[in-house]
């Protein structure tokens, strides 16, 4: 069967605690969908306790088990459910990525000394004075676990850097002096030096550091049974530290779980230089492509449909690529925000899901919708609505039972585009024809082959009525009504 993925939360999903059994009881709808992969927000408690969406990791032990950050539960539940919704997952067939945050802490226990240089936002090789000290949040101890699990203490020497002189009240970026009092090397130039993200900052150079992670990740894998990673913040982190973790896991464990990493750039370049950088060990989210998509979206018939997958990782490197359209940073009045509009998203979502290449990650709101608000800038409250795509479920469908076989391509108008897939086994032998434009109504002559001579297909997301009747050499004129698009299956 065809992988599929989810992402199975957003941003401003509920604070309250309810997401894992809600994932739980969905799990046969899921499977049913053809949902084979799912990505779970990060389960450890943050530092903002129940408001925590798990990007500011405080514990990473503490999956909603002991009483820290003021709370027992995390935002999403309690290590109970967590592993109970693991299981039931499990029963469907289906794989659990974990979320895991490693490139920085939040929310220490307490602070300390630490001699430090601040660095200038914008070029953080510059220093922008004499070296100082600061009083850093880098010690945590966890007193409410203990040493179950683990005995490990936090402390300045685990870290590079903080954002936050504790003392003063300043906020700057503060580069420790010792051990090293250089950054390690990432992959980019961004920022002359990109690898400070936010808090405080790992050091991934300390052996100490690398042996608590492993720990932690076979731990993950082999206690809480997760099957896979999802590695956020990729970007910021040294790759070799990357490969050496995830490299040591499959010989501590004798398996060689998935992984994929968010290296959040639209440049094909720097992809394929983490990419090199792993040894090809971990696959990436294609950030490029949701950037064709988002921009297709948004100028409509001026997009050159011809083009959509010009310079993706899926058109270059298919393999390695997770298909995305949305995720919890590109959401309305998210830090990445580049939504793709409405009207666009069945397009962008056939795009992914019938296509031989890739792998789709489907993203929480388009299945089920959401509702939020958020103060602005100016401290304004806005109400967002973000409807599902009522397409969805049958496109997850048609890649379920449909999307097999030779593909051949019809990208020749720049406004309408169109593909053929022709199963070639025997559970799944039918042609699928998928026709789409960013226009006019439009028609395309497609080839589904001789053995449908005489045949009609027709539309299953009745987004066009006609019957489309297969002719003397097995081609078929097939429509797409204005900005759409459709599925044509045989029609019974």
């Amino acid at each position: 069967m065809n992988s599929t993925m989810i992402q199975f939360f957003h941003w401003y999903y509920p604070e309250d605690g309810s997401l894992w059994n809600h994932f739980r009881s969905d799990c046969e709808f899921l499977a049913n969908l053809g949902v084979t992969d799912v990505w779970l927000p990060p389960a450890m408690k943050g530092a903002s306790g129940t408001r925590s969406v798990g990007y500011d990791p405080y514990d990473l032990f503490d999956l909603g088990e002991f009483d820290q950050k003021g709370t027992t539960r995390t935002k999403y539940g309690t290590k109970v459910e967590y592993e109970e919704s693991i299981d039931e997952a499990n029963r469907f067939g289906m794989k659990i990525l974990a979320d895991v945050v490693m490139n920085h802490r939040a929310g220490a226990d307490f602070a300390e000394s630490i001699l430090v240089t601040k660095m200038k936002e914008g070029n953080r090789n510059h220093s922008l004075g004499e070296n100082r000290e600061v009083k850093g949040l880098t010690g945590f101890s966890f007193s409410n676990r203990g040493s179950k699990y683990s005995d490990f203490v936090w402390d300045k020497t685990c870290f590079k850097a903080v954002d936050w002189d504790q003392d003063t009240g300043e906020k700057a970026i503060f580069l420790f002096i010792k051990p090293y009092g250089t950054w390690e090397e990432v992959i980019g130039t961004e920022k002359g030096n990109y690898d400070y993200l936010m808090f405080a900052d790992l050091d991934f150079r300390n052996e100490r550091v690398r042996a608590e992670l492993n720990k932690w990740g076979v731990w993950l894998l082999s206690e809480i049974k997760v099957n896979g990673f999802r590695i956020d913040a990729a970007k910021h982190i040294n790759p070799s530290f990357l490969l050496d973790w995830i490299s040591r896991l499959d010989k501590k464990l004798g398996t060689k779980a998935f992984a994929v990493a968010e290296f959040w750039s639209g440049d094909l370049k720097l992809l394929r230089k983490f990419l090199k950088a792993t040894s090809n060990r971990f696959s990436l989210f294609d950030v490029p492509l949701h950037y064709n998509l988002y921009k297709a979206s948004i100028e409509r018939s001026a997009y050159d449909l011809r083009y959509i997958f010009k310079e993706t990782l899926v058109s270059r490197i298919p393999h390695k690529a997770v298909t995305f359209v949305d995720n919890h940073d590109t959401q309305p009045y998210q830090a990445l925000e580049s939504w793709v509009e409405p009207w666009f998203k069945p397009l962008a979502y056939a795009l992914i899901l019938l296509r031989k290449e890739g792998v789709p990650c489907i993203f929480y709101t388009d299945l089920y919708s959401a509702a939020y608000k958020e103060t602005t800038k100016r401290k304004k409250i806005v109400a967002v609505e973000l409807e599902k795509v009522k397409e969805l479920e049958m496109l997850m469908m048609c890649r379920k039972l449909y999307a097999y076989g030779r593909q051949t391509d019809y990208f020749d108008s720049p406004e309408c585009i169109g593909w053929v897939r022709v199963g070639e086994i025997k559970e799944h032998s039918f042609a699928m024809v998928v026709i789409m434009n960013n226009g006019n109504l439009s028609f395309k002559e497609m080839k589904v082959g001789e053995k449908y001579i005489g045949r009609c297909f027709s539309d299953v997301l009745k987004n066009s009525t006609d019957l489309i009747m297969i002719d003397e050499h097995g081609v078929g004129k097939f429509v797409s009504s204005p900005c759409s698009v459709s599925v044509y299956l045989l029609h019974r």
